[in-house]
């Protein structure tokens, strides 16, 4: 059997033949000293760096995970390994907006088992803004990232210059070049309300007034008298007009006053789109002959005449119109009858949860609070059911459901008693979606406003000025 033992010679002619004087003529004496040992000690210090390197490399985590607050972090192993806090992974942290970094950017895994540096994202704060004199201001969150801080005066004083200052992720105020001034501007009095109806077959009315006099409350002396809109005598159209006199003092101080001139037609009194409800009318809406028809949006039901029209005593023909909410009656048999009475009317947004202490049901429900708005220009109506049974209950807003109903409809839609979760109904019943955690309000409108039937009724609540 051949020797395994490794000569000397062939030792320093091949694992340590680099560290010769030959071929490194710049390495110090002291380690060629070192290197002429036992070359056994070289073989054993390669063999074993490369055995300890090919463990610490194998795939497997070695530093800690890398967690950033406020930040996000991308890391790139050495050959693409599963695990990002291999030995060699080098990451990048970046900051979210409104933070800044603390420490290193980028950090490597070292064989230490340690990151090559400590790191941190910190909310962003602007220096202390400086209070103008005679006043002050009102910041939102202090000095931090997107504090908003609003100047003031006090009494006497006018404000000029930034209204307001926002904290900047640079660390700088976009405003702050704010001074109260004292200003005492002169006085003056406009003349009341005027009316007039226009003469018979007329569309316009002759309108006249005094001209008012200011005051200076300092010397006395006004600059400048300036009218904004007809004078005095002029011939007036249809409808409210709004006109203003200025004037000015030696300061360059101003005072304004403002007063309307009202010329009428022959006209009903306007009508009011109904709540939850449009209205569409001919001709100008209001005059003799005109005739306005009115539709209620989803949910609601017509109460009074669905079309009125304007007579020659300027009244009004019909009843009131009004759009009333639709009246649910939970005292139905079973669940498909409770469902069938939104039919085309209202989407259902239904919640399950094992218990009102639930924590997904407290944070959904809190969330929901604050959404009431959009929950109804949506036509969307929340049913809780909570508890399991019999002990369960359910909701509709502050009617509630009896435990036999409720425990139908979690039959109908298998919503599970014993575990969060929620379904979305369109208005023919659908089940469009379904959660089992907790969502935004927003996250819902999203959903909601791709249905196809949502952009026309976003049309009509348009037309009827209707919006949160």
């Amino acid at each position: 059997m051949k020797s395994s033992r490794i000569s000397g010679e062939e030792a320093g002619s091949g694992l340590c033949s680099r560290f010769s004087p030959r071929n490194a003529p710049e390495v110090s004496q002291q380690l060629l000293d070192f290197l002429k040992m036992d070359t056994w000690m070289c073989v054993y210090m390669i063999v074993g760096l490369q055995l300890s390197g090919s463990f610490a490399y194998d795939g497997v985590p070695w530093c800690a995970p890398v967690k950033v607050k406020h930040g996000h972090v991308s890391c790139q192993t050495p050959r693409g390994e599963r695990y990002k806090n291999v030995l060699g992974t080098r990451c990048k942290i970046r900051c979210k907006t409104g933070y800044e970094m603390h420490g290193s950017s980028e950090i490597l895994c070292m064989a230490s088992k340690q990151w090559s540096g400590n790191y941190a994202c910190r909310e962003v704060r602007c220096p202390k803004l400086a209070m103008p004199s005679n006043g002050g201001y009102k910041c939102s969150d202090g000095s931090y990232f997107s504090s908003r801080c609003q100047f003031f005066c006090s009494p006497g004083y006018m404000l000029r210059g930034d209204h307001s200052a926002t904290c900047q992720s640079s660390r700088t105020w976009s405003g702050g070049n704010s001074v109260c001034v004292d200003v005492d501007p002169p006085v003056i009095k406009c003349p009341n309300i005027k009316e007039k109806t226009a003469e018979p077959g007329k569309l316009t009315a002759k309108v006249t007034w005094d001209t008012p006099e200011g005051k200076d409350t300092a010397d006395g002396i006004l600059t400048d008298v300036i009218l904004k809109g007809k004078p005095s005598g002029s011939q007036f159209p249809e409808g409210n007009h709004k006109l203003s006199y200025t004037v000015f003092d030696r300061a360059e101080n101003k005072a304004t006053c403002r007063f309307s001139v009202r010329v009428r037609v022959r006209r009903c009194t306007p009508l009011s789109v109904p709540d939850n409800g449009w209205m569409k009318c001919d001709s100008a809406g209001d005059n003799y002959g005109a005739t306005c028809e009115f539709r209620c949006l989803g949910g609601y039901e017509l109460r009074g005449s669905a079309a009125r029209v304007c007579q020659f005593n300027m009244e009004w023909s019909g009843l009131e119109t009004s759009c009333a909410p639709m009246n649910i009656n939970v005292g139905v048999q079973s669940a498909a009858a409770l469902l069938d009475q939104f039919y085309e009317k209202r989407r259902i947004l239904i919640i399950s949860a094992p218990s009102a202490a639930n924590h997904y049901y407290r944070f959904q429900m809190t969330n929901l609070q604050h959404a009431q708005c959009g929950l109804d220009l949506r036509h969307v109506t929340v049913i809780e059911l909570v508890g399991v049974y019999p002990a369960q209950i359910g909701r509709i807003r502050h009617r509630l459901i009896p435990p036999r109903l409720a425990l139908q409809l979690r039959l109908l839609l298998q919503l599970s008693q014993n575990s969060f979760n929620m379904v979305l109904l369109d208005k023919q019943g659908m089940d469009k979606q379904r959660y089992t955690f907790p969502i935004t309000a927003a996250e819902i409108f999203t959903t909601i406003d791709t249905f196809p039937l949502r952009t026309e009724e976003a049309i009509l609540q348009k037309e009827a000025g209707q919006s949160c």
